[in-house]
């Protein structure tokens, strides 16, 4: 008996498309994202695009996994505001390297999410450019990640950026902090700007939401604009830092919580942590955002790095082998006996 059912034929005006998510679209933009990706492909790489990206891990005796996800945050915002996006690609790789680098760990494979009300090709392509140029100079491989179009949920231009990254360490090597002790010595690493965090603060000190238009006002301190300074990409530690790792007994990204919380992560319950606020220059945005916003000093503190991006702990007789490797390095503070609640003392 002859059948009548009748194959199916696909058009590009169907339902879903009058809905707001257009699926011919998203295999457009994945093309482009594979191509890109494949730049980063170390030799690890055994498969990506199925329906889980493969890696062999390989070379190691006891190899420790490490991993973290993190996103850009509302710096986003700046980005869509001013049609830059590829600088928030290399933020987001950044953050999650620095991230893994403070357990000492080699960044393997980095996969992405990226959501937004309406695909834009040439929006998510200048993304991932970003999070390419970052993962090839870090040596890591872009390996998989997803697309999401959610009308309803993001407006206009306006999209999510997650970033999700696999490093890893060999057992011995594992940078924890367990043998930091009164006396050794804490040195800081230069940040690019704001980084990634402080971003809902800065916004509503200058007026962004209400006057994007603000972001194009040259401010002669800084030698840029206010969106120019505020797109400064989130500095990446992990090449000036490898060579360092054996010197090092503790490392801490300075990133959302500021100072107070995150150099406490990598202390025991007896330690704390003396600052001298001094040691180190404070680049102008921060000075720009205390004066505009009337802040108080100790939540400037708490809430940004302050031209602090990353430090490290180490004994004194590793300090001038650490500023040789390191020159930007700057001593600022000491490990101190803890004698109350004060985990990180500032003055």
């Amino acid at each position: 008996m002859k059948s009548t059912s009748r194959a199916l034929r696909f058009t590009r005006n169907n339902a879903y498309a009058l809905a707001g998510v257009d699926i011919h679209l998203a295999d457009k933009v994945k093309g482009i994202v594979t191509q890109q990706a494949r730049a980063t492909f170390r030799p690890e790489v055994i498969n990506s695009g199925f329906f889980g990206s493969m890696f062999q891990l390989k070379g190691y005796a006891e190899p420790v996994l490490v991993s973290s996800t993190d996103g850009v945050g509302t710096k986003l915002k700046i980005a869509s505001l001013l049609g830059k996006n590829d600088t928030v690609g290399i933020d987001i790789v950044n953050h999650c390297v620095n991230d893994i680098l403070c357990c000492g760990a080699e960044p393997l494979f980095f996969l992405d999410y990226i959501a937004m009300g309406k695909l834009r090709p040439e929006q998510i392509e200048a993304i991932i450019s970003g999070i390419v140029q970052a993962c090839r100079e870090a040596g890591c491989s872009l390996i998989g990640g997803e697309t999401a179009e959610m009308p309803g949920i993001y407006s206009q231009r306006s999209y999510d950026l997650v970033g999700f990254i696999v490093g890893v360490v060999e057992k011995k090597n594992i940078i924890d902090g367990s043998s930091i002790v009164p006396d050794d010595v804490i040195l800081g690493l230069p940040s690019s700007g704001l980084h990634t965090n402080g971003y809902s603060l800065a916004r509503r000190v200058f007026g962004i939401d209400a006057n994007p238009s603000c972001l194009n006002k040259f401010y002669p301190e800084l030698g840029k604009s206010l969106g120019e300074e505020l797109l400064q990409i989130h500095r990446c530690y992990y090449p000036q830092l490898k060579p360092a790792l054996p010197l090092i007994k503790g490392i801490a990204h300075i990133t959302g919580g500021g100072f107070i919380g995150n150099i406490p992560r990598i202390l025991s319950q007896g330690l704390a942590v003396h600052l001298h606020k001094d040691s180190w220059d404070i680049p102008p945005i921060f000075k720009l955002v205390q004066e505009n916003g009337a802040i108080e000093e100790a939540e400037m503190y708490r809430v940004f790095n302050m031209g602090v991006g990353m430090t490290i702990v180490c004994s004194p007789q590793q300090v001038a082998k650490i500023v040789s490797i390191l020159p930007q390095a700057k001593v600022i503070g000491e490990i101190i006996k803890r004698e109350d609640e004060e985990r990180v003392i500032i003055n």
